[in-house]
């Protein structure tokens, strides 16, 4: 496989696992192991749109029990003889090589993956934000010869870039520090927030000025956050930003901030 592989450095690496839990895009060709009329597959490819039973195959990282994984689009994007191009948007921790093979078995010809490109991971694209491992040695030299950053802000990117898929709560700059202290966030601490936030969902805890602070769990939605004057809204799952950053404006005391 091919394509799109975002790499977290030192602080980074915190919210890596929002990546692994996010969406995914792939381009792939599909082998068909008899002719079949273009119509019939674009038709059955069209049925696995929407939610589907997975079985992993007996290759993988994960136990092979049958789980529930959702796709959100499939386009074909190309039939030549037996070899289907089709572009796939997927749940993490959807198997392509086994949709390929199930849908050789409902065609009834067999099918096998042949070629498989990831073409986005989470909000990171292959057109916007990838580079090639010539292009980094290229832009690293660039910066030793010139120290202009800019030749590295080209492939190291804010660790922000990553939370964009997340719903976002932005809080009082007196509020930071007790969060990094691991307190967790309540109401009077909040200053905005975005919409679509609900009760149990991950959301991303920034400064007014967009710096990464925390990963936490909210403990209610956007309504009822926006209703609310005390009590905690998130409780904290994960620091993400150095303890001293912001200075200190909190008694210690238990429970929130």
């Amino acid at each position: 496989m091919t394509g799109v592989l975002p790499i977290a450095l030192e602080e980074a690496t915190k919210t890596i696992h929002v990546l692994l839990e996010s969406g995914k895009e792939y381009v792939c060709v599909m082998r068909l192991h008899s002719n079949v009329p273009e119509d019939r597959v674009k038709e059955v490819l069209a049925e696995f749109q929407g939610k589907i039973y997975q079985r992993p195959p007996a290759r993988a990282s994960v136990k092979r029990r049958v789980r529930v994984r959702k796709v959100y689009y499939i386009d074909v994007l190309e039939v030549d003889g037996r070899d289907v191009l089709f572009r796939i948007g997927c749940q993490a921790g959807t198997y392509i090589r086994k949709i390929c093979h199930d849908i050789g078995e409902v065609l009834g010809c067999g099918a096998h993956m042949q070629e498989l490109r990831r073409t986005r991971s989470g909000p990171f694209t292959e057109d916007e934000n990838s580079v090639t491992l010539h292009d980094i040695v290229y832009l690293y030299s660039k910066w030793q010869e010139t120290g202009d950053l800019k030749y590295l802000r080209r492939f190291v990117l804010p660790m922000e870039k990553t939370l964009e898929i997340l719903p976002k709560i932005y809080i009082r700059d007196s509020a930071v520090d007790a969060i990094c202290h691991g307190a967790h966030l309540t109401a009077p601490g909040v200053v905005s927030l975005e919409t679509g936030i609900t009760n149990g969902c991950r959301v991303a805890i920034l400064t007014l000025k967009g710096e990464a602070v925390a990963l936490a769990r909210a403990t209610a939605s956007t309504k009822e956050i926006l209703d609310m004057r005390y009590g905690i809204v998130a409780r904290n799952e994960r620091v993400l930003m150095p303890r001293g950053t912001y200075p200190k404006m909190w008694r210690s005391k238990t429970g929130g901030l």
